[in-house]
């Protein structure tokens, strides 16, 4: 046993919690090395003089003086104290807000005319007009962003118009529903619908 292994145990020895073969060693240690018997003796020594001073009493207002010497603590930030608690809600509310922010920058961003469909080899585009002509059907849907559409034929399916117009002829007819987007709100709400529909799908 070196002085620096013998150290904690002349501690524990003091407090009486060192018993077997670890009090044996270090009274050998204590009986080899002088510099670790003395400072034995030292500790021993004030062990027994401050365990011979008469008890001291403590005053019954300690504890509130204390207290009051203390810095007030700050109020806790109930916005952060909830987000602590519902870290799933607050994921979640931070995605839909990065979400509706990216759609609105698509919305704003997108100036271009785009059609979409199943069968587009019927349909006719003339700059930002789209025209189903008649006497010709489109199979599917057909979907219309930031153009005017033009129906004289038929369309066997729905039909979307978003940021744009639509107008129906007197021949035209349409075996779906006839949905207008205007506003960036329901733009949102129609990508969402597409989503779940692909996820459904």
């Amino acid at each position: 046993m070196n002085c620096k292994e013998a150290l904690p145990l002349i501690h524990e020895y003091l407090d009486g919690d060192l018993h077997g073969s670890e009090a044996k060693e270090l009274k050998e240690h204590l009986i080899a090395c002088p510099a670790c018997r003395t400072l034995f003796k030292q500790l021993e020594q004030t062990e027994a003089m401050v365990r011979s001073l008469p008890p001291v009493r403590v005053p019954d207002t300690l504890t509130a003086q204390i207290m009051s010497g203390l810095p007030p603590m700050k109020k806790s930030r109930t916005w952060t104290d909830w987000i602590r608690k519902h870290p799933a809600v607050s994921v979640a509310v931070v995605f839909a807000a990065v979400m509706f922010g990216s759609y609105m920058s698509m919305w704003n961003d997108d100036k271009n005319l785009m059609v979409k469909g199943n069968d587009l080899q019927e349909v006719i585009i003339q700059g930002d007009t789209v025209i189903v002509p008649q006497g010709h059907t489109v199979n599917g849907d057909l979907v219309v962003q930031r153009g005017k559409l033009e129906v004289e034929g038929d369309v066997t399916g729905n039909v979307t118009v978003i940021d744009g117009s639509v107008n129906l002829a007197s021949t035209a007819h349409i075996s779906g529903q006839v949905t207008k987007v205007d506003e960036a709100i329901g733009w949102i709400w129609y990508k969402l619908g597409e989503i779940v529909n692909m996820i459904g799908s």
